[in-house]
């Protein structure tokens, strides 16, 4: 097998196109393969009703590129300001095809080996790396294979009848096809409020239905869980405008001339069911991996239902040696909790797997710089690096910066926004002591954050109590957790007040920081 190049990508989509851009940047083997005739093809299609809920926040007081990003979810990571997405739109909620222009120009201006109109039949695995061939005959080898294809299959529940409905990535978007029909949508993700709100005027009754209840994006800070603006059809529900949600298992679905019949169990009406009768009936349930292309001794292990690869802490299939993942499919790594599924936060974690890839097929370190190991300048680095992080911000809880001190304390090593799992299983065993720097969450799974207990933002000691977005501070010897320092949380998320934030943690590492061993004539 003839290698032809060090990495092969597939799917030009925003992850594919970030990862290119670093493979670019340090002048490596790659190239991109895209099934759509241009770049950001998937987004020709998608979100239906053509409204990304990603934000384009373009006035943010600021002029730093870095920290605009906390509110840029849409532009790619670029020395360029020319592409922040506020040069290709001004919307708060930007129309999808500014972003496929956004994604061509990209491409094209970054000069990205991107090859498009290339339809994968076959990925197969050989000696030395992986065959990649075309509906066309065309052939591809790589040592190392990226998948960021994005979640390109419908995921349909296994309900009895299911085959009978519509799916949302069929469905017409014509509100007037369904003049005064009752409609039933399966689902209560963004898609399926969105597909209700556009439809709320002209049906005569809608019905959104799943066996939990809503799981509104405010609440987890998960952005995938509902957004507010799409919740209008709950508004209709509680003012008795002949619309609800349901929380029912849909026992079967079953054909009546022109006509639907639902069987429902609800599960909060004491197990009582009931068969309700729709005129149309839509799936809205999300999209999952299709693992077709791949050879039987070449298919990545699945998790979370099937829908998505089973990975480890670098991306990389558990199973499928240098095959890995980029995008939303690397999602299940933080499943439901950070921003693994969209663009604000999956440009983080390709930039760190392509630092990763860069270490593992040509030795280059992990990026890092020195910081002199004193109390003071460790304070000053993770003070800077807090107050500007978007990475930090976009990926609490996942991504940590990293400060690894040498075995003499004789120097501190900061590396910046990597994965936690990745820095205990790979970083770690370099270095015996080592601290992680994160923002975090203080709210339970169930808190309500409008009315939950709030620590006072001038009560530096009870740090650990706040429940807003907040620097934490690790110390780990040997992989094991010592301690944690937090800093009180602030409204506008400014960390620089002397008494509050920076003598609290400057503290905290004279207290833990280890005592240096070298001789003061060497030092």
């Amino acid at each position: 097998m003839s290698i032809d190049r060090d990495f092969c990508i597939i799917g030009a989509g925003p992850a594919g196109l970030q990862l290119a851009y670093y493979l670019e940047k340090a002048q490596r083997s790659y190239i991109v393969l895209e099934k759509g005739d241009s770049p950001g093809t998937f987004f020709k299609t998608f979100p239906r009703h053509r409204k990304l809920i990603s934000i384009n926040k373009v006035h943010t007081g600021h002029c730093d590129p870095e920290i605009n990003y906390r509110w840029d979810w849409n532009g790619l990571l670029c020395d360029d300001d020319r592409f922040m997405f506020r040069n290709y739109s001004q919307k708060y909620f930007p129309h999808a095809d500014d972003l496929v222009r956004y994604l061509k120009d990209f491409a094209s201006l970054q000069n990205l080996s991107v090859q498009c109109n290339v339809d994968i039949q076959l990925v197969q695995r050989d000696a030395g790396g992986f065959r990649i061939r075309d509906t066309q005959g065309n052939e591809f080898s790589c040592r190392n294979l990226v998948i960021a294809t994005g979640l390109s299959k419908a995921y349909v529940p296994e309900i009895p009848g299911i085959e009978l409905v519509e799916q949302y990535d069929q469905v017409t978007m014509d509100a007037a096809d369904f003049t005064n029909q009752r409609v039933l949508i399966i689902g209560k993700g963004n898609s399926g409020f969105e597909t209700a709100d556009h439809l709320v005027e002209t049906t005569a009754l809608i019905h959104v239905a799943s066996p939990h209840p809503v799981k509104f994006a405010w609440q987890s800070h998960f952005v995938g869980n509902l957004r507010a603006i799409n919740n209008n059809l709950l508004d209709t529900y509680l003012l008795k405008c002949q619309n609800a949600t349901l929380e029912v298992e849909i026992g079967k679905i079953e054909k009546n001339g022109s006509k639907f019949l639902a069987t429902v169990n609800y599960q909060r009406a004491m197990g009582s069911s009931e068969v309700i009768e729709y005129d149309r009936i839509i799936c809205c349930t999300g999209f999952r991996m299709d693992r077709s292309i791949y050879s039987e001794d070449c298919k990545p292990e699945m998790t979370i239902h099937d829908r998505f690869p089973s990975l480890d802490s670098s991306w990389q299939s558990v199973n499928i040696p240098g095959l890995y993942f980029a995008g939303a499919l690397t999602q299940s790594r933080d499943f439901k909790k950070t921003a693994s599924a969209f663009i604000h936060g999956f440009r983080y974690n390709v930039r760190a797997l392509a630092s990763i890839l860069l270490n593992r097929q040509y030795e280059e370190p992990i990026p890092s710089r020195p910081v002199a190991p004193s109390p003071f300048a460790m304070t000053e680095a993770v003070i800077q690096r807090v107050n500007r992080s978007s990475a930090l911000w976009q990926q609490f809880s996942f991504l940590c910066d990293v400060l690894m001190v040498s075995h003499d304390a004789e120097c501190v090593d900061y590396y910046e926004a990597l994965p936690f799992d990745f820095v205990h299983d790979s970083l770690a065993g370099q270095y015996e002591r080592y601290y992680t720097v994160s923002l975090e969450y203080g709210f339970g799974p169930d808190d309500d954050p409008f009315r939950s207990s709030r620590v006072a933002h001038t009560d530096a000691e009870a740090a650990e109590n706040s429940t807003f977005l907040h620097p934490v501070i690790r110390r780990f010897s040997n992989g094991t957790l010592l301690d944690e320092q937090h800093i009180v949380e602030n409204l506008e998320a400014n960390w620089t007040d002397e008494a509050l934030h920076v003598t609290p943690l400057r503290n905290y590492f004279e207290r833990t920081l280890p005592p240096r061993t070298a001789p003061a004539a060497m030092k």
